[in-house]
């Protein structure tokens, strides 16, 4: 395979498919990232146009073809009406089914690599222990911190927060005095 890359990287606000350079973004299966630049790179005899979208905690840069930027599900940050249903579900009631844990993490699984706010909100909300409650195994502390992160990256991004203080956010939320 030969992949030949003509670094085009635009700086203008102009908009390509709904996104612009410095957007920030949600990519299901990564969480937010930022829109640095347009590329175009030939692959294979190919010409194609990328988003280059940065992860900057991860330190990751992705690319993802202009084409398919919807049909990955690539989405612009959730409004802030969307945010406020999310901490609306994070007060509610748990609902953990009975079904086998393997089975469950999936689900979860699945609805944090959604990048729906809410959805990654349900996930919290299940598995979050308050005082007084058992402590959580392994792999359910790891699902629930990963959805506290996605979750707390894009509260950040939408209300203009800092890490922390989104972090502070939700636990306020979770843990009403």
């Amino acid at each position: 395979m030969v992949t030949k890359t003509k670094k085009k990287t635009t700086k203008k606000a102009k908009r390509t498919n709904g996104f612009a350079i410095d957007d920030y973004v949600v990519y299901p299966t990564h969480g937010v990232g930022q829109i640095t630049g347009i590329e175009e790179q030939e692959i294979v005899g190919m010409k194609l146009k990328l988003f280059i979208v940065n992860f900057d905690k991860e330190k990751m840069t992705l690319r993802v073809p202009i084409d398919k930027a919807e049909a990955t599900g690539m989405r612009p940050l959730a409004s802030a009406d969307k945010m406020k249903t999310a901490m609306t579900t994070l007060k509610g009631r748990a609902r953990v089914k009975r079904t086998m844990w393997s089975r469950r993490a999936q689900e979860y699984e699945a609805k944090i690599n959604s990048g729906d706010p809410v959805s990654i909100a349900e996930v919290i909300r299940d598995l979050h222990r308050g005082e007084g409650q058992p402590e959580q195994s392994y792999s359910e502390r790891q699902i629930y911190e990963a959805a506290m992160e996605r979750l707390m990256r894009e509260l950040a991004a939408v209300e203009g927060l800092d890490d922390e203080q989104a972090t502070e956010r939700l636990h306020t939320i979770l843990n009403p005095v």
